[in-house]
């Protein structure tokens, strides 16, 4: 057997635990399904000269500067400061909802009122996930939480997710949070930034040494079996007894017997116009399906470190529920965090755990949300306890 260690997915997850086990010597072998390194943050520049992130907008932000560290080894960067608006009531205001946000919708009587007892009930930079909000003892705050939950979460969540709030995991909730805050950016973390010759780039240089050797356009399935039966990993028909880091969908590895895991999938309309299309990189659509059947609208050039171009990109997001063989909706982006799901999960975890050999990491193997940063320490912890 001529590698060292097999890796399934060239994502963060995957070109992260290539990079660590080629700088220590070992010969890596990374198996990537895609026509491209990078996974979903693959980005490349378009003949207009605006930088396209192919599968929607990545944003890089942390408190972590271990992450910082190590991936400023392959790219410089550039400050972006990201920002959202959202369509409520016919005017674009801060997402995530803050005190801005009360005064450009309430009159200033009423703004000042409702600004004054959040900032009672909860304190100043506080962050507080709606369902909490909405149990206020508190009348007037609990009344603000109905009217934000209506034309914030409750349109956006059902158009995004195909649930209700309530049926989804408190996790994905406590993500967009009511901002008892001025602070208009979408992120509070000390570091963020974008990476100068974009994110594509930075996997280049991650991935370069000569230890290293990439498979695009191939299945994981095609060149390796799973013996369930003795519990073995065959790679081109050998025994393969190396690690295995599978960064892909667990469920597929076990040929789903205990039912396909749910995951939602986005699908994006590309359009050029001439000059600005937007008042921010990215704004939402809160509203109903009917009314606006897409979620959000991303302006690329207002990413930049150099936003005076003439022409401009944009894409208009449309939500799906994964399919696999769909013209559509192909590709999983997010976990989808029910009770049901987490259950078929922790089954299949339990069935790979008989190959000790196979390590699952990153979003869709372990089932769970990561944001850049976080996958890149956690795969930097993985390598490190391996080794």
């Amino acid at each position: 057997m001529k590698y060292d260690v097999i890796i399934v997915g060239a994502g963060y997850a995957g070109a992260v635990m290539a990079e660590q086990f080629a700088s220590d010597g070992k010969k890596v072998l990374l198996l990537e399904k895609k026509n491209h390194i990078g996974g979903n943050a693959y980005d490349y520049m378009d003949e207009t000269g605006i930088r396209i992130h192919q599968y929607g907008p990545h944003l890089f932000h942390t408190n972590e500067k271990e992450v910082v560290d190590y991936l400023s080894r392959f790219t410089e960067w550039y400050p972006y400061e990201h920002r959202v608006r959202g369509l409520i009531n016919d005017r674009f205001v801060p997402i995530p909802f803050n005190l801005t946000s009360i005064e450009e919708l309430f009159d200033k009587e009423t703004a000042e009122n409702l600004k004054a007892e959040l900032i009672a009930e909860y304190g100043m930079e506080k962050k507080v996930p709606i369902l909490q909000l909405r149990k206020s003892e508190n009348k007037n705050v609990r009344e603000l939480a109905e009217f934000i939950f209506e034309k914030v979460f409750k349109y956006y969540t059902m158009k995004q997710w195909d649930y209700t709030i309530e049926e989804l995991s408190a996790t994905v909730t406590d993500r967009v949070p009511v901002f008892v805050s001025y602070d208009d950016r979408y992120f509070q973390d000390t570091y963020q930034m974008m990476p100068k010759e974009g994110f594509t780039k930075m996997f280049e240089k991650m991935l370069q040494s000569e230890n290293i050797e990439i498979r695009l356009n191939t299945e994981a399935r095609d060149v390796l079996r799973f013996d369930f039966d003795n519990n073995k990993i065959y790679f081109e028909e050998e025994e393969y007894n190396g690690p295995l880091i599978y960064t892909g969908l667990a469920d597929a590895l076990c040929d789903y017997r205990y039912g396909k895991l749910e995951y939602r999938s986005l699908y994006f309309e590309q359009k050029t116009l001439e000059g600005t299309y937007q008042c921010a990189v990215t704004c939402n659509y809160p509203t109903p399906k009917e009314i606006h059947p897409f979620t959000r609208i991303t302006e690329y050039k207002l990413m930049m470190e150099n936003t005076e171009n003439p022409q401009t990109v944009i894409h208009v997001e449309y939500p799906y529920r994964y399919d696999a063989d769909g013209e559509k909706g192909n590709i999983p982006y997010y976990t989808v965090f029910t009770d049901e799901n987490k259950a078929r999960y922790e089954k299949y975890r339990e069935e790979l755990s008989r190959f000790e050999n196979l390590i699952l990491l990153g979003r869709l193997a372990e089932f769970k949300y990561y944001n850049m940063d976080a996958i890149t320490k956690a795969a930097l912890d993985c390598y490190n306890k391996l080794k």
